[in-house]
């Protein structure tokens, strides 16, 4: 019977209409720290700072410590300085503005940043160590006696240490500071800087101003000879090729091809109508109608057709031997080789001014071909030498246009030479602060509680903004406006490896389940050995009782899902969820496990076609699966699969994964197997992919009794959820409820009750 109704379906759709599946549907991004509720009050807030206290503890206590050792191990550090008054030059922006022509935006005149690296040189700093060293040695010699040791050598790594040159916002002022713990060398050094920076200012400009003047003055007779050679070459080009403009030569070259192929045309329809002419020479027609033409053999034939007619005549009076007869005959027979001749010498005649004429139509053709091939390699050399061209009046024009902005910038140099050119003006004289700039204790102290709070608060909030899941199973009934059917606790000892391991178990629980086999009917005792299998523990009690509390919450989740309508039981039912690695598959298979060890001939299809997990949970293959049986005629019997030591339990995998699973999954096809499906198993469930951005649960869901969303504590992403249920709520599809995975609190609860019944039942 399976096979017939499997061949069936495998042939719906052969003659059919294609079925076009619908896209992904649109993924509409969302932020990990956006939830459904963002406002937090008192009592969230404070359990909030319990549950991230080690980390706001750790920051502050971290934050706290360093400011507290930094604060107390600074020395005091003073502070002077003094401001100087930049004045751009003319010739500095001539300079910077050379090899940028045409430019529309204005430029400063003065590059502040390059100009605070070349105050801050090494070459500059250390004329200024010289001059200090000069000018000062009796104030350095007294700070190293007063310091003894503790004074460090003035060198340039120890000045440009303390050294900040920086411009004032946008103004043309730059501020010059300097910081040491010794007051003394903080005015020597100010003092020195300050005039260096003034004497040297002016000097140096004018260098480069010189420099500048100097160097146009050099590339000057580079540039005009280089104008003169392309312009010599631009010339030379021209006479070479007769080209004066490309536009010009092209149209002249096109105009002489254009007069050259009507040229030809006419030759080869006057050399067509000569050979047409002396083909006609050869056959009978064609000599006569050249014949009749030629006035001699003409005259010939009319004379030999008047003895004719007089022999005619005569023989009607005379026999033929008659002399009269003869005598005409006679001349009859001395006309026909003068006719013949005629004939021959007029065609001969004919026959060679038609070959002349050929050949010379022939060499006239030969002639204007090697006159068109000419032209044609003329054109087609056209787009190199106006390239060249191109390329020549290109090279020229920037040639010249360097040329007269080397002139220019030698004028505006000459006349920056000999201008007086304005120095630098100090502003603020070199000045040293009454109190140190560090350290500041109360206020340090102050701002690094006040930091170390925030930083930690801070911390903390962002790490709960960040943990954009549920927390608790209490959390998730809050926010979800969805059924609730079940949790499921996180127990990583449950495996579906342990159906083929049936062989360890304690005779405690195979007595228990000896009795429980007595009672229950004969199709559910086969299954059995999956009980003993799944309540089976190692010689740790952890494993048991994590495997206690994962059977009772798959069986109030089972019960829960057959209770939502008592009218019309459950069949069919697709498990999802919102992301992927909720753990759908686990529920999937351990849902489809229960109802098989109940009785229920259950059958388990992995409906992600995208990313199938059902073979690996399952040890079975994935050679064939679904994909096959609704893109091909594979019967579906082939595709089902046996759990061993669950005979009640069948099992259809992906597949292949298919370029497009939503096309397969809204075939027609699809739709009837379902419908075979429902008929033949007491409840099918269907593993399907994630529901966000993916539309092959939505295609599922309607064909079905309803939906089982799966979320997982502490990894479901809340505003996926939510989103999730808003979209759901405009859909056709039939929610039956939300299963929590991975409630460690349930478990560890479990765990901690059995704990106290065993050494209760041990002191008793």
């Amino acid at each position: 019977m399976i096979n017939q109704n499997s061949n069936i379906i495998s042939n719906a759709n052969e003659n059919g209409k294609v079925n076009i599946a619908p896209t992904l549907l649109p993924f509409q991004p969302f932020s990990p720290l956006e939830t459904e509720d963002e406002d937090w009050n008192p009592r969230e807030l404070l359990g909030i700072l319990r549950r991230r206290a080690l980390v706001i503890t750790v920051v502050v206590a971290s934050v706290m410590g360093a400011v507290t050792y930094s604060t107390l191990k600074q020395e005091k550090i003073y502070q002077g300085n003094f401001q100087l008054l930049v004045e751009p030059v003319t010739g500095d922006n001539t300079l910077q503005t050379l090899n940028l022509p045409d430019s529309a935006v204005p430029k400063s005149g003065l590059d502040y940043e390059s100009q605070i690296q070349v105050l801050k040189s090494q070459e500059v700093m250390e004329n200024v160590i010289n001059k200090l060293k000069s000018d000062h040695k009796d104030v350095i010699r007294k700070l190293r006696y007063d310091y003894l040791n503790d004074y460090p050598k003035i060198d340039y790594n120890y000045l440009i240490k303390n050294l900040t040159i920086r411009r004032l916002g946008p103004t043309k002022v730059i501020e010059v500071s300097y910081k040491s713990k010794y007051p003394e060398e903080i005015k020597i050094v100010l003092d020195t800087i300050s005039k260096y920076y003034l004497t040297d200012s002016l000097k140096k400009r004018q260098t480069k101003l010189r420099q500048g003047l100097e160097f146009i003055k050099k590339q000057r007779p580079v540039r005009q000879n280089i104008v003169t050679q392309l312009e010599r070459k631009l010339e030379i080009f021209r006479q070479r090729y007769e080209f004066i403009d490309p536009e010009s030569k092209s149209n002249s070259v096109a105009q002489q091809m254009q007069t050259l192929d009507q040229q030809r045309l006419d030759v080869n329809q006057q050399l067509a109508t000569a050979r047409a002419a002396y083909i006609s020479l050869s056959t009978p027609e064609g000599k006569l109608s050249i014949l009749n033409n030629a006035p001699i053999y003409g005259q010939l034939v009319v004379q030999l057709r008047q003895l004719e007619t007089q022999i005619s005549a005569e023989l009607v009076r005379f026999q033929p031997d008659n002399p009269v007869v003869e005598s005409l005959q006679e001349k009859r027979r001395n006309l026909l080789p003068l006719l013949q001749e005629e004939e021959n010498r007029f065609l001969g005649l004919r026959v060679a001014e038609a070959t002349t004429q050929i050949q010379k139509l022939e060499v006239e053709s030969r002639e204007l071909a090697k006159v068109e091939q000419q032209l044609k390699f003329r054109f087609q050399q056209l787009p190199i030498l106006t390239r060249q061209y191109s390329e020549i009046q290109r090279e020229l024009q920037v040639a010249n246009d360097a040329l007269n902005k080397f002139l220019t910038t030698e004028q505006e140099l000459s006349i920056g030479v000999a201008q007086t050119e304005v120095p630098w003006e100090l502003i603020q004289k070199p000045i040293l602060g009454k109190f140190p700039i560090s350290p500041d204790i109360p206020r340090s102290l102050l701002l690094g509680l006040m930091t170390s709070l925030a930083a930690g608060i801070g911390i903390g909030l962002l790490l709960e903004k960040m943990d954009n899941t549920y927390h608790t199973v209490e959390s998730m009934k809050e926010k979800i406006k969805l059924p609730f059917l079940g949790s499921l606790p996180l127990d990583k000892q449950i495996s579906t490896n342990q159906l083929s391991n049936p062989n360890n178990g304690v005779a405690k629980e195979e007595n228990w389940l000896g009795n429980l086999s007595q009672k229950i009917p004969q199709n559910i005792t086969q299954n059995i050995g999956w009980f003993s299998n799944l309540f089976r523990r190692r010689h740790s009690s952890d494993g048991y009782y994590g495997q206690g509390i994962f059977w009772e919450s798959l069986q109030v989740l089972y019960s829960n899902i057959q209770l939502l309508n008592s009218d019309k039981p459950i069949h069919a039912l697709v498990v999802s969820s919102a992301m992927p690695g909720d753990g759908k598959t686990t529920v999937s298979f351990h849902i489809a496990q229960i109802a098989a060890a109940l009785g229920k001939r259950v059958l388990l299809i992995d409906a992600d076609l995208r990313r199938p997990q059902v073979h690996k949970v399952s040890n079975l293959h994935n050679l064939s699966g679904l994909s096959n049986v609704i893109s091909s005629n594979m019967p579906v019997e082939q595709v089902i699969q046996q759990i061993p030591s669950m005979d009640l339990l069948s099992v259809i995998t992906a597949g292949p994964t298919p370029p497009d699973p939503a096309r397969l999954l809204s075939s027609d096809k699809m739709k009837q197997l379902m419908e075979y499906f429902k008929k033949n198993f007491d409840l099918v469930i269907y593993d399907a992919p994630p529901m966000l951005g993916l539309v092959d649960a939505r295609l599922l869901a309607p064909q079905t009794d309803g939906m089982i969303l799966v979320a997982r504590i502490d990894k479901t992403d809340k505003s996926a959820l939510i989103q999730l249920q808003d979209t759901l709520r405009s859909s056709p599809i039939n929610v039956l409820g939300v299963v929590a995975n991975g409630d460690k609190k349930k478990l560890s609860g479990y765990n901690s009750y059995y704990y106290s019944k065993r050494k209760e039942s041990r002191l008793g």
